[in-house]
């Protein structure tokens, strides 16, 4: 493993995770607080400060390890989840939807805020191999890995959470409930598997890039 390679990737995706970790942690408070639910907020979690959501273990320690163990091919990591009490919410049902939803989406907007920086980067004459513009890069991809790994339909994932939102309560309700204690080993099951990202993450990322494409397509009229 090369080292310097290793800081320098580490360099140049540590802001980019960062903000995606604690923008997507912190929208799930914002919007649970909106609808009735103080529980993050109470226990200090409604922040920007990204000490409140970094899990050491599962956002420093586990992808350091996947990295050397596989030399890149495969990382995963996670934050430390914000604490929702669904029952408090006005409309539980309904709004359990949009708490689940307010990650995701804080994701894909950083992704087109990273998009356009990359846009006004080139446009002021930095080259591929620049730092910066390497950090924009990694910051549309990891946004966008964030965004379609976390809204596969199954718990504890928030695809999942909004799933249940639109299921009628009835046995399908039911089964995602009592799967939900297994979700992430049968999450991990699927992903190394190859199952997520061939029928999951790359449609649904090639989806995001064309979006995202269609949104910066005026500003690169412009600039470039």
């Amino acid at each position: 493993m090369d080292i310097s390679n290793l800081i320098q990737t580490v360099l140049i995706y540590a802001l980019p995770v960062i903000f995606a970790i604690t923008v997507h942690e912190a929208a799930h408070g914002y919007v649970a607080r909106h609808f009735g639910d103080n529980t993050a907020e109470v226990m200090g979690r409604v922040t920007l400060n990204p000490m409140k959501h970094i899990d050491p273990i599962g956002t420093i320690l586990m992808p350091l390890m996947l990295y050397f163990a596989t030399s890149g091919a495969f990382l995963f990591g996670y934050a430390k989840p914000v604490p929702v009490n669904f029952g408090r919410l006005r409309h539980p049902k309904r709004d359990m939807i949009w708490v689940a939803l307010a990650g995701p989406v804080s994701n894909f907007i950083q992704a087109i805020l990273w998009a356009l920086l990359f846009v006004v980067l080139v446009a002021a004459g930095f080259d591929n191999e620049n730092f910066f513009i390497q950090m924009a890069r990694g910051g549309i991809l990891v946004n966008l890995v964030m965004w379609a790994f976390n809204l596969f339909p199954l718990p504890p994932l928030d695809g999942g959470r909004v799933l249940a939102g639109l299921l009628p309560n009835g046995p399908a309700q039911n089964f995602l409930a009592r799967i939900e204690p297994y979700g992430f080993f049968i999450v991990m099951g699927l992903v190394i598997a190859g199952v997520v990202s061939t029928y999951w993450l790359r449609p649904l990322m090639d989806a995001g890039y064309f979006v995202i494409n269609l949104i910066i397509t005026p500003l690169k009229a412009l600039l470039l």
